[in-house]
Parts: C-alpha cells; structure tokens; sequence
C-alpha cells in the first residue's frame, strides 16, 4: 500500500510539473507477473497521468524485474499501449519527434542485443533511456549487484553525444556524469533499505524523488517525495562485557529515545558483540511487543568474531577456502530478526560440504574402472 501511494504521489508530481516528456526507465513493476491489485493500481495511474497531460510523450522501457526470461512470456507493460504510452519491451528503439526536435533511444534491461549507444536521428536534442547496470553504479553503501545483470562500460554510452542520459536500475538518485542521473526508486523495494538510507544520507538527499531535466537551458532538479513511512536505524549497541540485564535495559532506552513512538514505523536496531547464550535470555515478550507495534522492528543481533576472523585464514597470502569465505559472508550479511545467524552459518556449511562430498563421490573411480 505504501508503494501504491508513492507511485500516485510521484505522478502527482509529474503532473504538476507538465513537461513535454515523461521518461520511465524500468522495473514499473517488483516481478514479471504482478497482483492484480498492483496491475489494476498502475493501470489507474497512469491512464491518469495520460489524461491528465495528453500532448505529452511517455516513454517506459522495461527494466530487469519487469521482463519475462522467456520468449513465450509477453512483457505486463504492454498493458500501457493502449493508452498512448511507448512501451520498449524488447529490442531498442529509436523514437523521433519532430514537433520537438528530439529524437529518443529507448533501451530495455533484457536478453536483445543491445545497440550502438549513439543518437539514431538528426534532431537537436538526443536523450537516451536506459535500463541497466552501468560502470560506476553501485555506491559505497549498495548491495551485490543482481547475478544476471551485466555490467555496461562507461565509454559505451558515448556520453558526449548525448544531451541527457536516463538511467533506471539503481535505488537511489546518482549523478554518474555531467548529463547521466539514474532517479533512484519512489520507495524501499530493494534487499537493503538500511544501506539505501546510509547512502541518501551521506549524499544529503531527503529520500526518495524524481528528476526535471530542463534540455534547453540545462537546468537539473531532484524533487524529493515526502515519505510515507518513517524509518529509524537506531545508533548500534555493543554488548560486549555486559551481562542481559544490561543489554536488555539497553535496548529499552534505544527503542524509548524514537520521537513519537515506534508506532507504524520501521526501525532496525543492531546489537554488536552479543554471544548466543545471552540473546537466548533478552526480553522477548518486550520485543513482541516492539514487533507488535511497529510495522516491522528489526532487532540485528550480531554475536562477537571469533578468534580466526580476528587472526585471518592462516599464513599470510593464503587464499581464505570456500569454506571460510561461506562462513564470513553469512557472519556479514543481512537477515532477519527471527534468524539465529549462528545456525544459519553451520547450515550454510553444511549444504557446502554435502555438495562437496557428492561431487567427489560421483567423480571416483568406479568398481576398479579408470575415472
């Protein structure tokens, strides 16, 4: 629901705005085969958007969650058609508009081979729409980029020859270059809103937002959207030395300091440094209760490194084994508060070694056969 009412508030904006075109840059869209609410929310919205600036072109590229892996799969955002949207699904297109002097290369995240990233008429203006992982992407704080995603050099967009480039794909609004911005989401949808907040702050942005990009004098506007919802990521805790009275005490006057309430808000609370025996032992009915209240907390309990973390993987040089890089990655990766990490780690390493022991077996020499 809080999506749903971004998505309205961001076309409000638009609306308002009126400019002469509105280019999306993918993922319209969580998955390849959306609720019917969302399918019908979208529908609504964006009928409206057409309604309500009909000389304007919109422009909507599919990204990498909206596009079907298969070719017998046709892409939702077709849906958009109809209404007088130019929907690019599948190969690149180059769009021309005459009555502005403006030509447009629309270029989807899938499997179609992707073009020369040069501007494909002879208007005065030359945009090109974008969905994809370009070099220099990911910010400090990102997660892993997506598996299937390929990464597109810098120099392949021909940056110079264009006088905007929009990009979709990332979360948060990142000036790659002079005249390449990707907008950044309307909402939290990514694997990891704690680190998409670390980044908005540190860059200064109020959040979420859209991006005006005036062509002719160069002017370029962030509009930030009011959030929805509040979130709180909480100053971390270290347990260290202390004993689960304190520790409970602790989290008490970290969750008591929220102006206003934890009510309907989202808050993360980590808590370094906090052996197993002790997390056992916190106040859980407390914690259902914060639960309870919140529309979701998230206690990150993190338990302290074990010696070989502190001492490395043996002698200097030594390539850490799968093993150990499995171990270290779950130990740092983010989970759920309901998620014994510690439990998780051995069964991570126990999925590994199974894996291993039958790929050996199905590799040995067979009833005195050579392998």
């Amino acid at each position: 629901m809080d999506v749903a009412q971004s998505v309205t508030r961001a076309l409000d904006k638009v609306i308002e705005l009126a400019p002469d075109v509105v280019l999306i840059a993918g993922d319209v869209f969580h998955q390849v085969r959306p609720t019917n609410t969302a399918i019908l929310h979208a529908f609504i919205q964006f009928n409206r958007l057409r309604s309500a600036l009909p000389n304007a072109e919109i422009i909507m590229v599919a990204g990498s969650h909206d596009t079907p892996r298969s070719s017998e799969t046709s892409s939702i955002l077709r849906l958009f058609t109809p209404i007088g949207v130019h929907v690019i699904d599948a190969d690149a297109q180059a769009l021309e508009f005459p009555h502005l002097d403006l030509s447009v290369l629309a270029v989807a995240d899938n499997q179609h081979e992707r073009p020369k990233l040069v501007p494909p008429g002879t208007h005065r203006w030359n945009v090109l729409v974008l969905h994809g992982e370009v070099e220099g992407m990911l910010g400090t704080f990102s997660s892993t980029r997506e598996m299937a995603t390929q990464e597109i050099p810098l120099e392949d967009l021909h940056a110079s020859k264009w006088d905007y480039i929009a990009l979709g794909h990332y979360h948060v609004y990142r000036k790659l270059g002079p005249n390449q911005f990707y907008s950044g989401a309307t909402d939290y949808t990514s694997t990891n809103t704690w680190a998409e907040r670390e980044e908005e702050l540190k860059s200064g942005l109020k959040g979420k937002g859209i991006i005006e990009h005036d062509l002719e004098t160069g002017t370029h506007t962030f509009h930030p959207l009011d959030s929805l919802r509040v979130f709180i990521d909480l100053p971390a805790i270290s347990a260290k030395g202390r004993t689960t009275d304190e520790v409970n005490a602790l989290i008490v006057s970290a969750v008591e300091s929220i102006p206003d309430g934890i009510d309907d808000k989202i808050v993360r609370l980590v808590i370094r440094d906090l052996p197993r025996h002790i997390v056992r032992q916190l106040d859980h009915k407390r914690l259902r209760e914060f639960r309870r209240r919140a529309l979701h907390f998230q206690l990150d309990t993190r338990r302290p490194d074990p010696i070989s973390r502190v001492s490395g993987h043996g002698s200097p040089g030594r390539r850490p084994s799968l093993a150990e890089l499995v171990r270290d990655k779950l130990r740092e990766r983010l989970i759920p508060s309901d998620v014994d990490r510690e439990a998780l780690v051995e069964l991570g390493v126990k999925y590994l070694k199974d894996a291993e022991d039958r790929e050996s077996a199905s590799t040995s020499p067979v009833g005195g056969v050579d392998g």
